[in-house]
Order: C-alpha cells, then sequence, then structure tokens
C-alpha cells in the first residue's frame, strides 16, 4: 500500500530579482518534493513572497525540502509552513468593512467631511444618537490578557488572538455583530478594570474571554458595576448557559425533573462556580460544589450554594453530576451510581468517557464536544444590544439557556451551533427577558 502524501504550503521571501525563485524551485525539486499552486502574496520593490504549494511522501521528506529552501541564502526566508488549519488563518480571520460606497465627491462630503459635522453636532447634543448613527450599537468589544486560553493555559494575548478573531466571526455570521479583539498586556485588575473604563465609549457591550480565574471574577464583577453597558464573561457564563441547556435535555430524556434534582459541580473554576450559579437562578435548590481550593468553595458558599468534602460525596450524593475540572479519568466506574447523569465536560480528555459512565449504569452520559458556548453568546450579546439593555443579567441568561433547550430535538443534547435559527431564537428570548426587567 502506497504511503498518504502530504501536502503544505510554503510562505517564502525571496529578493525580487531574476532567478531566486528558480533557485527555490531547483531546491524543492531537488529534495523530491513537487509544486503545485504557487500564489504571490506580496510583490514589493525588494522582496516577493509567495505560496507555495509542496507535495511529499512523508514528513522526512518535507524536511529536506525546507532545508534546502533555507540553504539557498540569507536571503531567502520561510516565514511559515502551512497546512489546511494554518493556511484558514493566514491574514488573519476578520476585516473591517465599510457598509458605504464612496464613487463620488458627493459621497465623500456625505461621508466625511463636511457634511459629517452635522452629525457629531447631533451626538454631542444627545449621546443616544450614536446607536443609531454609528457602529458603537452594534460592536462588541472581545476582551482578552491571554492567561486562559482555550485549555491550553496562559499562553498570552497575542497566542490567543485566533480565538478572538474566531469569536467576532461567529459574532458576524450569526448575529450580525462587529467583534473587535482587545489584547491586553497585564492581568493586573485594576489595570485591566481601568483600560476598558477608558475604552467602552466605542462599543455596545464587552465580552471576557479567555481571562482566568481568580482574577476573572473580580475584573468582572467591578465592570458589571462601573460602566452602563453590558459585560459577560463568556468562559464564565457563556459555558453555563450551554450546561443549564444540557441539563435539561438529559432530564427529559431521563425523566427527571431538574429543580427538584441534587446537583453536584465538580471543579469550581471560572466556568463550574458559573454553573452552580446558573442553576440556583434556574430554581435548582439543592446545588453542591467541590474543588481543591478554599478560596473557590468560600465564592460558592457566598453565593448560596453548598458545598461537600470529596468526590467521592458528590458522586454518592448527586442524581445529576457537572464535572469541568480538566481531569481525565477522574471520575471512576465504580463511582458511579445506577441512575445517574453525568456531563463531563472538560476537554478533549472528559473526567470519565459516555461510554464508561453508562456501563457503569448512568442513566445518561456526555462529553464537552456537545457543550458548545458558540450557540450562546452570540444570541445573547445580540438579543441585549436589541434591548439597549445596560446589563446581562440571570433572567436573561436564563432565558437562553431555556430557549437553546426549546430549540433541542429529543434525543440531541443541544442544537447544532451552526443552525441559524437557534441564534435567532436566544437573541428574542433574551432580549424579551431584558424588556420585562426595565
Amino acid at each position: 500500500m502506497a504511503l498518504q502524501e502530504i501536502i503544505r504550503t510554503l510562505i517564502v521571501e525571496t529578493p525580487s530579482k531574476p532567478g531566486n525563485f528558480a533557485k527555490v524551485a531547483t531546491a524543492i525539486g531537488v529534495a523530491g518534493g513537487d509544486i503545485g499552486d504557487i500564489t504571490i502574496i506580496k510583490d514589493g520593490t525588494l522582496s516577493t513572497i509567495r505560496d507555495i504549494s509542496v507535495k511529499c511522501k512523508n514528513l522526512e521528506q518535507l524536511d529536506q525540502v525546507i532545508e534546502n529552501v533555507r540553504a539557498i541564502s540569507e536571503d531567502v526566508h520561510i516565514h511559515a509552513v502551512t497546512d489546511d488549519v494554518l493556511k484558514a488563518h493566514e491574514g488573519g480571520k476578520i476585516h473591517m468593512k465599510s457598509r458605504i460606497d464612496v464613487r463620488s465627491l458627493g459621497d465623500l462630503r456625505r461621508i466625511y467631511t463636511p457634511g459629517v459635522a452635522s452629525v457629531c453636532l447631533d451626538i454631542q447634543e444627545d449621546p443616544d444618537k450614536a446607536r443609531y448613527f454609528t457602529s458603537i450599537g452594534n460592536t462588541v468589544a472581545i476582551v482578552t490578557d491571554g492567561t486562559a486560553i482555550l485549555g491550553l493555559g496562559n499562553i498570552g494575548p497575542v497566542a490567543g488572538m485566533p480565538v478572538m478573531e474566531g469569536k467576532a466571526v461567529l459574532f458576524d455570521q450569526f448575529a450580525g455583530i462587529s467583534g473587535i479583539p482587545i489584547l491586553l498586556d497585564t492581568s493586573d485588575i485594576d489595570s485591566v478594570v481601568e483600560t476598558i473604563k477608558h475604552i467602552h465609549q466605542g462599543f455596545g457591550a464587552i465580552l471576557l474571554e479567555d481571562i482566568g480565574s481568580p482574577h476573572c471574577f473580580e475584573i468582572e464583577e467591578r465592570l458589571k458595576k462601573e460602566l452602563p453597558i453590558p459585560v459577560m464573561h463568556d468562559d464564565q457564563h457563556g459555558t453555563a448557559v450551554v450546561a443549564l441547556a444540557s441539563v435539561l435535555s438529559a432530564c427529559r430524556a431521563t425523566g427527571v425533573d431538574p429543580k427538584g434534582a441534587v446537583i453536584g459541580q465538580i471543579g469550581l473554576g471560572a466556568a463550574g462556580l458559573a454553573i452552580c450559579r446558573m442553576l440556583m437562578a434556574y430554581g435548582v435548590d439543592n446545588v453542591y460544589g467541590i474543588d481543591r481550593q478554599q478560596e473557590a468553595l468560600d465564592r460558592l458558599i457566598s453565593y448560596g450554594g453548598q458545598t461537600l468534602s470529596s468526590l467521592e460525596e458528590i458522586m454518592a450524593t448527586c442524581d445529576i453530576v457537572v464535572a469541568t475540572t480538566g481531569v481525565a479519568g477522574l471520575i471512576k466506574p465504580s463511582m458511579v451510581r445506577p441512575g445517574q447523569i453525568i456531563l463531563a465536560l472538560s476537554n478533549p480528555n472528559p473526567e470519565i468517557t459516555p461510554e464508561d459512565a453508562l456501563a457503569a449504569g448512568a442513566a445518561y452520559a456526555a462529553d464537552g464536544r456537545l457543550v458548545n458556548n458558540a450557540i450562546g453568546f452570540p444570541g445573547i450579546f445580540r438579543g441585549a444590544l436589541d434591548a439597549g439593555a445596560s446589563e446581562i443579567t440571570y433572567p436573561m441568561l436564563v432565558a437562553a439557556a431555556q430557549a437553546i433547550f426549546n430549540h433541542t430535538k429529543p434525543g440531541d443534547l443541544i442544537p447544532n451551533p451552526l443552525d441559524p435559527s437557534v441564534h435567532q431564537v436566544v437573541a428574542r428570548a433574551v432580549e424579551l427577558a431584558a424588556t420585562k426587567q426595565k
């Protein structure tokens, strides 16, 4: 059987002189690489940058291709070797684009000087008009300090930029919102809060993203008190909304009354604590949590939750167990009680696999692959902006979770996040809940 060939794209910069690309092509050919598509992505006076698709028999041959190209001269640079995922990120995933065509002097005068002056004066007289005559009312700042990126940990804000761009893409595609990434080079609570306070006037809302625990709690709480626009930490409340919807779906599948159930939360980081608070906001009376950090336990108690002493006690006591620890295999099959609902949500490796949980007697089990924040935050912010809300409250979040649950087909845990209609129903539910609070 022939080995599967691999295709990579080399991003190569060469001096803008005849013959330099021929040297690159020769170097690739000598190593046995097969050149495919070639795209010039920068044609400068001094240098040219090309995307060069290369097919190789194996990784060893690819390594030889790279070595040969780099050996040509110090003026030839390989900026990156990309695969399909990296290719999709080249140049970034977002782009700010004008909604107005400027094709005449009349157009220019209307959108810029002198016509724009009258709009500026209208807004000066009545600042609320900025919601209608600028993009502010439809723009969300996506703010990160890079300390808790996608389970990768503290890799820094610049390394986290692809995630922020991904959020912006989902905002645009699912809710028609302009998401603007903001990368902070500090995690100092006072500095983060002050920075966001100083820039908030350019945005209709603030989405805090991938900010680690425990400083994420104080940052969000202070901003919600001090800013007149919605602020939400998605790793907390976006996750909690989808988790609540998942619990409701699991209860429907098993005939369990969620409000009368005893629910245990394993791990009280940003997501875990928020899930507890969401369950209590929904009306669950018996919510228990465990964590290795006393500070996390104290925080849960301060919000009205209860604690237990150990993992074993949680498993022995609770009808529904939700886990967000990031510790693969933490829940042993021997701990599972017959009839339990177990949602082990850590990615990529859950605390217990659904297969093992079901084999041990669980009535329902799922892992984090199905519980995706993307189904929540676009509609939540769309609804908040449409309502002109000054904050995102628990009634709004519970309404979002209920809308997701109501839109879930029997047998599914949550709807497909690519279904545009689910984001629309979430937005309508959040807007209605916000309007009722006014």
